[in-house]
């Protein structure tokens, strides 16, 4: 293993660590609506549990209202119940086949609450960052202890991870003071 090898690894362990903090955050609901926020619920399809995504077709109908057309006749029964017994805090509509989930109104305090599991949900982030980082100090000291390297090369390493590791961090700081703003936007 070389040093190229350690840091292009780092980067892509790191990259991957935004992507999940990305994902994370797209769960955490704001003010507004969108698909996606369907996506962890899951729906009984004759015995096994399914993403409501692949029984019905999510779309937006309005910025505060999601609209549930399921596939099959009597699938609509149980996309309502699925969503009214997530944690979501949503309460479907029927119109015939059709299923309306408006969103409700944040609360101050609600967001403020969300606001501080943004703030958890990007410390989290930045440890298993840190975390990377170590692990890829410890593989270049690893090189230099077998003599596989030099002094100046470790030395030249650790600075490239480091940098790696601010840039990464910058990254989940913006995207946590982002998704702050979005939530405390009335």
């Amino acid at each position: 293993m070389s040093i190229a090898d350690i840091k292009k690894n780092a980067e892509q362990k790191m990259a991957r660590s935004v992507e999940s903090f990305k994902g994370e955050l797209h769960k955490i609901r704001t003010g507004r609506a969108h698909p996606g926020i369907l996506d962890q619920v899951q729906v009984d399809y004759y015995g096994s549990m399914v993403p409501i995504s692949q029984v019905a077709n999510v779309t937006l109908m309005d910025a505060r209202t999601i609209s549930v057309q399921p596939w099959e006749k009597g699938m609509g029964a149980k996309i309502e119940r699925a969503i009214r017994e997530s944690d979501l805090g949503l309460n479907p509509a029927a119109q015939g086949d059709l299923l309306r989930v408006p969103m409700p109104a944040l609360t101050e305090e609600r967001r403020r609450e969300l606001s501080k599991v943004v703030r958890n949900e990007g410390e989290d982030a930045k440890v298993a960052v840190r975390n990377l980082r170590r692990d890829a100090n410890d593989q270049a000291k690893k090189l230099l202890k077998d003599k596989e390297i030099s002094e100046d090369d470790e030395r030249r390493s650790l600075d490239e991870v480091q940098k790696l590791t601010d840039r990464t961090i910058a990254e989940i700081d913006r995207l946590t003071t982002a998704k702050e703003a979005e939530i405390m936007a009335v």
